[in-house]
């Protein structure tokens, strides 16, 4: 079997992620195609985007989103927000829709509103999905007036018995602003999202808009019935060597459907050792894993939630595990510097009156503190501030 080294493997990922060089506005469409970008903190993806395609500005990275719509942002893997292009919606969305016995992802937490409510889980997802087309046309501004909004439309459908369970306050820590009804709504939105029938829109100042998939495109989601491939495929080009838990894990789903998916590409993969463990690729990618190219970027600073971070094996990344907690946070990660494909160190900004200040902390005294300083130069001004100060 095929032993693949971490070097191999750091540059294969580099190159998938389209982080081994620069790559120009012709190519923006496979770079957010190539996994999806979360948006998780918000502006995460446009970081992200930046990365691999500097010369693309945050007005272009708007324009493409919210007036061109060649991208678009929806809850696709495991339940956050993903900007992705528009034409591969059906990846993105509804090749995670559960089937037969399967959970949906994001929506185990919902378990405690149904036993208060007495009600199941499809019973409330059919009610929902026959009140979602009054989306089409609307926009509704905000993540709780939704959750309101959708739940209050769904009440003449709730059984009269039900109805002040309904509109009991929230059991899920804001009983002031949600009901159990927003409660419920909530859960059931990604679900909706993977059905093609709530996506993001433009955001209006800080808050987030939604309205329908059909409003924002000007058609319905459709799909060729390959999406499902599509996406293992996706997962195996940007984080293989991988197995089925780590794409599990990366989707956020059960094992069931993760094992549904994954065996839709299982005649295209083999397998190959990787960092002393049995683990899968596509056949097609092994010529490009087994020769590695020079990078023509060796040195990154990449935002804290980057796809090129959300390898399942950290230690590819960082082989010292006792740095682990220090780059993945529960909430909000630190930036990156990556070295090779390494992670050598982490880095913050904060921006002031009179610019962006910025701190990194190093692991590795091999870095030209010079080029890092015109990395962190150059990310200031896409943020459109001035860098006054780096604290090493």
């Amino acid at each position: 079997m095929t032993e693949l080294s971490i070097e191999q493997i750091r540059n294969f990922r580099l190159h998938s992620h389209h982080l081994d060089t620069v790559y120009t506005k012709e190519d923006i469409t496979a770079a957010a195609g190539a996994c999806g970008m979360q948006n998780s903190p918000p502006g995460a993806w446009e970081i992200a985007l930046y990365n691999r395609i500097p010369s693309c500005s945050q007005e272009n990275m708007n324009r493409l989103l919210y007036q061109e719509r060649s991208l678009l942002q929806a809850w696709s893997l495991r339940g956050a927000p993903v900007v992705f292009p528009a034409a591969e919606s059906d990846v993105f969305l509804s090749a995670l829709a559960a089937r037969e016995e399967e959970p949906w992802i994001y929506t185990q937490g919902i378990l405690l509103a149904l036993d208060f409510l007495q009600m199941s889980f499809e019973e409330l997802f059919s009610m929902l999905k026959q009140v979602m087309p009054r989306l089409d046309g609307k926009t509704i501004v905000s993540k709780s007036a939704l959750d309101q909004t959708l739940a209050e439309w769904m009440l003449p459908l709730i059984p009269e018995e039900k109805k002040a369970l309904w509109n009991h306050p929230s059991m899920y820590g804001s009983p002031d602003k949600q009901t159990v009804g927003g409660a419920v709504v909530s859960f059931l939105l990604r679900p909706c999202a993977y059905s093609g029938l709530v996506i993001f829109g433009e955001r209006d100042g800080i808050s987030p808009t939604f309205t329908s998939y059909a409003a924002w495109t000007g058609h319905p989601l459709e799909t060729d019935g390959e999406a499902v491939k599509k996406l293992v495929r996706k997962f195996l080009h940007c984080y293989g060597p991988a197995t089925k838990a780590s794409f599990e894990s990366w989707l956020g789903c059960s094992g069931k459907q993760a094992s549904r998916m994954w065996e839709a590409v299982s005649e295209e993969m083999e397998p190959v050792m990787a960092a002393g463990k049995k683990a899968w690729i596509l056949s097609e990618d092994k010529a490009r894993l087994l020769s590695p190219e020079p990078l023509s970027r060796q040195l990154l600073l990449l935002g804290g939630h980057d796809p090129y971070l959300d390898q399942r094996d950290r230690s590819i990344l960082q082989p010292d595990k006792s740095l682990h907690k220090q780059i993945w946070k529960m909430v909000t990660n630190p930036g990156t510097v990556v070295y090779r494909g390494e992670i050598v160190g982490i880095w913050t900004g904060k921006k002031k009156s009179k610019g962006m200040e910025m701190k990194i902390t190093l692991w590795t005294d091999s870095l030209d503190k010079e080029r890092l300083s015109a990395l962190a130069e150059e990310y200031a001004a896409f943020r459109q501030q001035k860098l006054t100060g780096i604290d090493y």
